[in-house]
């Protein structure tokens, strides 16, 4: 028997409920009894679109208006007269016009997420909540059959080598993951205590080529410490796949519920989809990180840098003809004040 809250057993519930007759309304199948929320597989009458309904307590459910919309699915508060009172119900269901089985793999990994969260407060499990629709939101705006490019590929194993240093480190997990802003487009990949670390990956093979994507990615900080490591992967048969590199910072933060839906969030934010992460399959080796602080002669161009006519620059840099002297990863941490 399918668990009833993967993918299989969802679409399973959902067949059921799709002979319901009776009065038009929500026609529901408990899967989630006497976890930190109650949660329905359900199809509201006469529509028929599968949906699963999570009912909260203790959490004030903004206006329809406020709550994430579109791209084959909504979200709603619901009235559910079936249930115990001291509830707020939330419907996530699928338009018409959304693929039923990608939304099944959205519904049961958001399931999943908040299945996580055993013991942790109901207004942070509806945070979380949130926070994952809208990550798939954006992972649904992605064009292509789901994968990363090589170069995206390349990329976030290189972001991921860089958390699991810092986890491996001994830093809380809360602010390792909140550290990582690389999955949303933030300007630099870490922000952690008073420093900011842009980390740029590379096969090449001669030199190490990284892309400069604007005037103010190495710009002086006010107040802050800037970084720029530089992780250089060769392809290894031994070495690990994108996949097992997930698979090692999530061992790293499991038993810290509110980490972990962070990472997988910010997992989905870069475009890595556990349905298909069985296709990562080239196997890169770490050879050499080098951490360069960024100072007044580090070669560059920067806002401060350039006259004010120059609106933008995007450039590349070699990090191999670079002279600036390393700082090893233990002193960057004591630099920015992380423990």
């Amino acid at each position: 028997m399918a668990n009833p809250n993967s993918v299989d057993g969802l679409l399973a519930a959902w067949r059921a409920l799709s002979g319901s007759v009776g009065t038009d309304g929500w026609q529901t199948i408990p899967i989630g009894v006497g976890r930190p929320c109650r949660i329905l597989a359900a199809r509201m009458l006469p529509g028929n679109e599968e949906a699963v309904l999570i009912g909260f307590r203790h959490v004030r459910i903004p206006p329809d208006d406020q709550l994430p919309q579109g791209l084959g699915f909504q979200v709603t508060g619901v009235v559910h007269p079936f249930e115990e009172t001291g509830r707020v119900w939330v419907a996530l269901s699928r338009q018409s016009a959304g693929s039923v089985d990608l939304f099944a793999t959205m519904a049961a990994d958001v399931v999943s997420t908040m299945e996580s969260c055993s013991g942790v407060a109901d207004d942070r499990i509806f945070h979380l909540f949130l926070t994952r629709i809208r990550a798939w939101q954006e992972f649904m705006r992605r064009e292509g059959d789901g994968l990363l490019s090589p170069e995206a590929e390349i990329g976030l194993i290189g972001e991921l080598i860089f958390l699991r240093d810092v986890l491996e480190a001994g830093i809380r997990p809360v602010t390792a993951t909140e550290g990582w802003h690389g999955p949303l487009d933030g300007l630099h990949d870490f922000v952690l205590g008073t420093g900011a670390i842009e980390v740029k990956t590379s096969v090449a093979a001669g030199g190490f080529p990284a892309k400069i994507s604007s005037l103010e990615q190495l710009d002086d900080l006010p107040g802050r410490l800037l970084f720029l490591t530089a992780i250089r992967l060769v392809p290894d048969a031994s070495g690990s796949t994108l996949t097992e590199t997930v698979d090692d910072v999530r061992r790293l933060v499991r038993g810290v519920p509110a980490a972990a839906s962070v990472l997988d969030s910010l997992l989905l934010h870069a475009g890595f989809l556990d349905a298909v992460s069985d296709r990562y399959v080239r196997r890169f080796s770490r050879a050499r990180t080098r951490i360069l602080p960024i100072t007044e002669k580090f070669p560059r161009l920067a806002r401060t840098l350039v006259r004010p006519e120059i609106r933008c620059a995007r450039y590349e840099l070699d990090i191999d003809a670079v002279a600036t002297a390393d700082v090893s990863f233990c002193r960057l941490m004591e630099m920015i004040g992380v423990s």
